[in-house]
């Protein structure tokens, strides 16, 4: 008898065992899902940003993280206007976001400013160590790291494709924004450049959109036979009306990024920025497992493209010599 009672004991228990387990299961709290923060100084309607926002989401699915599942990402925009970026950023903060993710020099540092504790992943920029955002590339220091363009560097080869098309320019005007930390690097790059290749170099600073039409203006005044742009959101934000200007002034123009000969320019060379942003989810993804960003250098990009214009090159009545077509990612025709 008493062993009857003693299984009929033990099978009250399994059996309260296993009432009680989906019960402590329903206890538990909901695992906490990473929210990342990502900061544009861009609008959500311009189709380049968010082609590259998609990147970046696509970079971060390939790492096994599906928005509304396993992660969240707020995004803020600050329409062109840079004097809403601190607010957006501190926005973002009060989310408790886990990382920050920022586009361009003005956001990320509106985000530096913002926070020193919560880690920041540069999506794209073009000089992290000019601007102070690293102290250097392979040891970033605090808590931002992430990727830059190397955009200074590759003005060189934008000014040797504009030689090979037109081998006998021999002025050069430059638009540049002397508020953007990273473009006086370049400048100095194009300037090394332009003595090297025979070429007298007129640079023009463009501070803010209203500076663009007079920039062309003095370019038209001095004869300049072509233009370079150097990789700066404001400009970079402005690339059609910019891209109009030139066809208009009969100069052929060199980029540093691909949207620009997409909206008319007439060749860009530079980094893939898509695939910087598909890279920058790995970052994210090092970040939410445990890694500090002091501890990750800065990486450089790993893919270049050469986008010409024909249909750009034809208004102008150009010839692309084959030899740099050769060359092209992608021919626009």
């Amino acid at each position: 008898m008493r062993g009857v009672l003693r299984r009929g004991w033990l099978a009250g228990i399994f059996i309260l065992g296993v009432l009680a387990a989906p019960l402590a299961a329903a206890a538990q709290p909901p695992a906490k899902v990473p929210r990342i923060g990502f900061l544009s100084p861009s609008s959500p309607s311009d189709s380049r940003t968010q082609r590259n926002l998609e990147a970046f989401r696509q970079g971060l699915l390939k790492l096994g993280y599906v928005e509304g599942q396993n992660i969240a990402v707020e995004v803020r925009w600050a329409e062109g206007k840079y004097d809403r970026l601190p607010g957006l950023a501190a926005e973002l903060l009060r989310l408790k976001v886990d990382v920050l993710v920022g586009v361009g020099d003005a956001a990320l540092q509106a985000a530096k400013e913002a926070t020193r504790t919560i880690p920041i992943v540069i999506a794209v920029v073009n000089d992290p160590v000019a601007t102070g955002l690293v102290a250097s590339l392979a040891r970033p220091g605090g808590n931002i790291t992430g990727l830059s363009i190397m955009a200074p560097e590759l003005v060189g080869k934008q000014l040797e494709l504009l030689k090979e098309v037109l081998p006998k320019v021999s002025r050069v005007a430059l638009l540049w924004n002397p508020t953007n930390a990273s473009n006086t690097p370049a400048l100095r790059e194009a300037e090394a450049a332009a003595r090297a290749l025979g070429v007298r170099l007129q640079p023009l600073e463009v501070r803010a959109p209203g500076g663009i039409d007079g920039a062309f203006a003095a370019m038209t005044r001095e004869r300049a036979g072509a233009v370079i742009v150097l990789v700066d959101a404001l400009l970079n934000e402005h690339r059609t009306r910019i891209a109009a200007l030139a066809i208009k002034s009969r100069l052929p123009a060199v980029h540093g990024i691909r949207e620009h000969a997409e909206v008319g320019g007439l060749m860009a060379y530079g980094a893939s920025i898509s695939d910087m942003y598909r890279r920058a989810a790995t970052y994210v993804d090092k970040i939410l497992k445990g890694a500090k960003p002091a501890d990750l250098p800065v990486e450089q990009p790993m893919k270049f493209e050469l986008v010409i214009n024909l249909k750009t090159a034809r208004a102008l009545g150009l010839t692309i010599p084959r030899s740099v077509l050769s060359l092209a990612d992608e021919v626009i025709r």
